[in-house]
């Protein structure tokens, strides 16, 4: 790895710079996993065992910290603080203390302002991969054909060590759409057990219609505040039940929303126990249940 030569607040104005695209080569050895996005370092493909990298809902890529750090050169640690965790990466040159959900890090003693803060996804640490790169000295190709960020460690050009097959025409929406579902439904269920909060919007705490609205802007989609206007003003009435629909529940006027996620299933944050799976078919649920709305 080359050596650091730029200040990290340098490096920090980098952040926002246009990623450089240049054409692919015909052919390159198989990719070694099946995830969307992938991250090269020089002509190798990083292999992220567990946890993936992905493209967040603000258009970043973000990237398990370990894996990427370790494969640069750099130690890593963590603690537990309360709720978040203090991250230490470091290596000859410098010493970084990220905590995720600060807006803040510490560099070589100083204290820096992040472009986004570090983020805890199903218990791994994510950043912005310009954050990593850029602040380790070395610079970012991104292949949008291929989805592949390739890291300059060595400060030579590279090209992509993947190349990715082309989709059958008559499957990609359908494949977007199911996966968009799938991928609310899964980022639901890592919440069960998170506590209800009268008005609450963030994994500290929801209320029903905070939980959907929660999960489904993170993936673009807007929703209303309140389950009574969602079942009003959000997308269509439906009886077929797919999985990722709305559905509602009344005692006199609307005042419950989930998700349906198959078999009859559903999940909401409830005033009893907090996000949780519930069938439709029980007796409490069955008897208050009002209909359904397909946003997707």
């Amino acid at each position: 790895m080359k050596l650091f030569t730029k200040s990290f607040i340098c490096s920090c104005a980098l952040l926002g710079a246009a990623i450089t695209l240049y054409a692919a080569p015909s052919t390159h050895a198989a990719a070694p996993d099946t995830s969307s996005v992938k991250v090269q370092v020089n002509d190798e493909l990083v292999h992220f065992p567990e946890d993936q990298p992905f493209i967040d809902t603000g258009g970043k890529l973000q990237v398990p910290l370990r894996v990427l750090s370790e494969k640069l050169g750099y130690q890593v640690g963590w603690a537990k603080q309360g709720d978040e965790v203090v991250v230490t990466l470091k290596n000859k040159e410098q010493a970084i203390q990220l905590t995720t959900d600060e807006e803040q890090a510490i560099v070589n003693s100083k204290l820096v302002e992040l472009e986004s803060t570090p983020t805890l996804v199903k218990g791994s640490t994510y950043v912005p991969m310009r954050f990593v790169t850029e602040t380790f000295g070395s610079a970012i190709t991104w292949n949008d054909a291929n989805k592949i960020a390739i890291v300059e460690v060595d400060g030579k050009t590279h090209k992509p060590a993947w190349i990715a097959p082309p989709p059958a025409a008559s499957a990609v929406l359908k494949v977007v759409q199911s996966s968009v579902s799938a991928q609310i439904i899964q980022a639901a269920t890592t919440f069960k057990g998170t506590p209800y909060r009268w008005g609450g919007t963030t994994p500290k705490g929801f209320d029903c219609s905070g939980f959907v609205r929660y999960l489904y802007e993170a993936k673009g989609i807007e929703l209303p505040r309140t389950s009574v206007q969602m079942y009003d003003q959000a997308g269509s009435r439906v009886t077929d039940l797919k999985e990722g629909d709305l559905v509602f529940f009344a005692s006199g006027i609307v005042n419950h929303v989930g998700i349906y996620i198959g078999n009859n299933q559903f999940i909401s944050s409830t005033t009893s126990v907090g996000v949780t799976v519930d069938s439709l078919a029980s007796s409490y649920w069955g008897s208050r249940y009002v209909g359904a709305k397909r946003v997707l």
